[in-house]
């Protein structure tokens, strides 16, 4: 029987006061994505793909955003279809001495130096072309991961006043491959059920045109709902603290984009991580400065919790590890050989299987359905149960004779 803490430790249920702040899970898929940005190991990124497949298979909602993750994953296989293809027909930086096949040589003028169309594809060339598509591909996914999870309503909610406006649009736009994704399998699936065929350019043009029609449905409404919320509606601050205010936030925008390039760059790690932390400083001042100019108010709002830290807490110690590691992540093409796995970053890389037990379990479409309502448990021998009672069979009246008032059986 399991104890008290094992039963706090447990995952619990999730409500509308339990569940997980959306930031946490868009902090952890950007932690995936930037350990995913450091290594172009073929080994490394199938495992950042495979945790955030298996934590999006355990915690995502049955809600319409939360199906998105299949038309991300591919989006990523089209998307490592195409690398290949290009360094197939147009050839690769990457010299090699396995040749594969030898194809038909384009030739372009002088001033089109450099580009190549045909010639001599090499095996050295494809694997650089397959470790830079799968990368891609990698952070096409653990975005994708991010959208399954977190609730655009909820994390538009969570933002600072002074982003309020750009968060609508951001929102909006993120919203709108989870809401295509779901109208697109809704016609889908209707047309199967009446009969007709969902493939081929008939079909598609069948089915993207009501597509179309709920789009602009949906942004009509939405136009609608933000008018009538008073939306762009701000308070009168003066003009030093409005310029005050759009110098902090760029200055620390512009800072933390440096940072983070000074991180990600091999030449830059020495300034990159103070770059980043006074950019960050200077952002949040004008954040905080900038929500004076929001007249709105949060109902119920999302709270930051031990699990949200935990969630956070994975995501950023994948990262740290694969940007402070010794470790080789690059495997060379030339010469051709086969990758090795790092077990030290992969052991670090594990760390982001974490959302997956202590983040809120979702709760089952059978389970919150109106007629799977748990069973009461059976009464003691010593309580009474309703009888049933007996079926009584239908009087008949005879003709003429007066019907019984109210709490009265009539006279045989």
């Amino acid at each position: 029987m399991a104890g008290p803490r094992a039963r706090a430790l447990r995952a619990p249920l999730a409500t509308r006061s339990t569940s997980l702040h959306p930031g946490a899970w868009w902090l952890w898929a950007l932690g995936l994505a930037t350990a995913a940005s450091r290594t172009t190991n073929p080994l490394l990124l199938g495992l950042l793909i495979a945790v955030a497949g298996y934590v999006v298979a355990a915690r995502r909602t049955h809600a319409p955003w939360a199906r998105s993750y299949g038309a991300f994953l591919k989006l990523g296989l089209l998307v490592l279809g195409i690398r290949l293809v290009f360094a197939f027909f147009l050839g690769s930086p990457v010299p090699g001495t396995h040749v594969l096949v030898t194809l038909p040589e384009v030739p372009l003028p002088e001033w089109a130096r450099g580009v190549r169309v045909g010639g001599r594809v090499t095996a050295e060339g494809m694997v650089f072309a397959l470790y830079d598509g799968l990368k891609l591909a990698a952070l096409l996914i653990c975005v994708g991961a991010a959208n399954a999870l977190a609730s655009p309503a909820r994390l538009l909610k969570s933002l600072p006043g002074a982003l309020y406006e750009a968060g609508v649009a951001v929102v909006v736009a993120m919203t709108f491959a989870p809401n295509l994704v779901a109208d697109v399998q809704r016609l889908r699936a209707a047309r199967r059920l009446r009969g007709r065929s969902d493939r081929g350019l008939r079909g598609l043009l069948q089915v993207g045109l009501p597509v179309l029609e709920g789009a602009l449905e949906r942004s009509v409404a939405l136009a609608a709902a933000m008018d009538a919320r008073g939306y762009g509606r701000t308070a009168r601050v003066p003009r030093a603290v409005r310029r005050t205010t759009a110098a902090l936030t760029v200055g620390g925008l512009l800072g933390v984009c440096a940072g983070t390039y000074g991180l990600l760059a091999s030449e830059g790690a020495s300034f990159g991580l103070p770059v980043l932390l006074g950019g960050l400083v200077l952002a949040l001042a004008g954040l905080a400065l900038g929500g004076r100019r929001t007249v709105r108010t949060r109902y119920r709002p999302d709270r930051w919790g031990v699990r949200a830290w935990l969630v956070t807490a994975s995501g950023a110690a994948v990262a740290a590890a694969l940007l402070t590691t010794d470790a080789d992540l690059h495997p060379p093409a030339v010469p051709l050989t086969a990758p090795e796995l790092p077990l030290l970053p992969a052991a670090m890389i594990l760390l982001g299987l974490l959302p997956a037990a202590v983040a809120p379990t979702p709760d089952s479409p059978q389970r919150s359905a109106p007629g799977n309502a748990p069973r009461s448990a059976p009464k003691g021998r010593g309580e009474l149960r309703e009888q049933p009672s007996p079926a009584r069979s239908p009087r008949r009246f005879s003709k003429g004779q007066p019907l019984p008032g109210p709490g009265k059986e009539p006279n045989p």
